[in-house]
């Protein structure tokens, strides 16, 4: 397949700008970047994409989705969950481990892969898996041996491992191989009180300092409050090898959309006030924040359609997640800056910035091209996994996904 994208704004994320530019992808792979690329009437392309008024971005990068497959597949599945990921303009994602059973044994890993290759996902599928065997908390996973067989980084996502030395271990372990831990920061015992708050900070301040003491590197899941920003700027201020990650509720919501929203607008971390909502912003600003990810959480109506607080904590997010980031940041932030935290963050993170994360002649032909002033309503009855629950149903957004190419082919537009 051969593809000329013509007239597009390709934004560079690593020197913040914006670049008017042609691109050619051939055979999966980024071949040229020209000002202005020809057509060779000889050997003409498959596909001429005419982006005018549209910015070419590097394939979108969402280092945490919940995709729910092995054992909730009617919630959502990795090829369910892929159409989403594409219709947001993602073309990789990475699938936390708490599914049924738990990704924490290359068994399950196997079925992963298997089914990546059964399938035929519309973007790149990265498995994590778990810290602990069953995700209790009590026996580490074998790190090496699901490292070699294809788990990107390691994670407990939902709970934290409150054992801090065994903690400790699995940090260490994780350095020696270079794979990135991914931090749930709560203490589970300060939740069950209510004071959620302080559950998400004082684990950041244990897992950080475990961290410092260690010389290992460490990545924070969905930060929601004030004082997790201030942790982790003075921690990098510190020297600390820390990084983090919002979601866009976390800069679009506060608490006062659970009156009008209800379990819609239940998550973990739960929604914070305005202050908390401008601080994740500022922190996102000034690179505290590294990456936004979506935290794409599907459930069924019938299970969010109860009592608040029997409720599924959790939102889809992968089909909203560029819109929200355009249109509450744009005030705030330039938007290579905004992508950057999109890609080639995620990317670094994650270990995979050798093929993605930027456009660049001989990397992966993974590239998105949105439309930034195109607005749109949200319809969750358009989305295209298996379910709906999402707090922006009716919202009016900013910014629209046209294309999103995966290895050199169109899989959404």
């Amino acid at each position: 397949m051969k593809i000329i994208i013509k007239n597009g704004t390709i934004i560079d994320v690593t020197a913040d700008k914006l670049v008017k530019a042609d691109i050619l992808l051939e055979n999966g792979v980024i071949k040229e970047i020209n000002s202005d690329i020809s057509i060779n009437a000889e050997n003409p392309p498959d596909r001429i994409i005419d982006a005018n008024k549209m910015l070419i971005s590097p394939g979108l990068i969402d280092m945490h989705v919940h995709l729910r497959d092995p054992g909730q597949t009617h919630k959502e599945d990795i090829k369910s969950g892929t159409n989403a990921a594409a219709a947001g303009g993602f073309t990789s994602i990475a699938c936390m481990p708490n599914t049924r059973p738990p990704i924490d044994n290359l068994e399950t890993l196997n079925y992963i892969n298997n089914q990546i290759k059964r399938v035929k996902p519309k973007c790149n599928v990265l498995p994590v898996a778990a810290i602990t065997k069953e995700q209790l908390g009590e026996e580490l996973v074998d790190f090496i041996a699901l490292a070699k067989n294809g788990a990107v980084a390691f994670s407990e996502d939902g709970r934290s491992v409150t054992n801090a030395a065994l903690k400790a271990s699995a940090l260490q372990a994780c350095a020696d191989i270079n794979k990135p831990i991914l931090c749930h920061c709560e203490d589970e015992n300060l939740t069950q009180n209510g004071n959620t708050r302080l559950a998400e900070e004082l684990m950041i301040l244990r897992d950080i300092y475990i961290a410092k003491t260690l010389d290992a590197p460490i990545h924070i899941c969905h930060i929601s409050t004030a004082g997790s920003v201030d942790i982790i700027k003075t921690a990098k201020n510190d020297g600390v090898k820390v990084t983090a990650e919002t979601c866009p509720h976390y800069f679009s919501l506060t608490d006062d959309a659970i009156k009008t929203l209800g379990t819609n607008a239940k998550m973990n971390p739960p929604l914070r006030t305005e202050s908390d909502r401008q601080a994740i912003i500022d922190g996102l600003k000034n690179d505290t924040i590294d990456c936004i990810v979506t935290d794409h959480a599907p459930h069924t109506q019938d299970e969010k359609n109860v009592d608040y607080a029997k409720a599924p904590n959790g939102i889809v997010g992968l089909e909203t997640s560029l819109a929200l980031s355009l249109t509450y940041l744009k005030d705030s932030m330039s938007i290579p800056n905004i992508i950057k935290k999109m890609t080639i963050n995620p990317a670094k993170i994650l270990g995979i910035s050798k093929n993605c994360g930027t456009i660049e002649v001989g990397k992966a032909a993974d590239i998105t091209i949105f439309d930034p002033n195109e607005t749109w309503v949200v319809d969750v009855n358009n989305f295209h996994g298996k379910t709906t629950n999402s707090p922006f149903n009716g919202e009016k957004l900013q910014g629209r996904v046209k294309y999103t190419i995966l290895g050199g082919e169109v899989v959404y537009e």
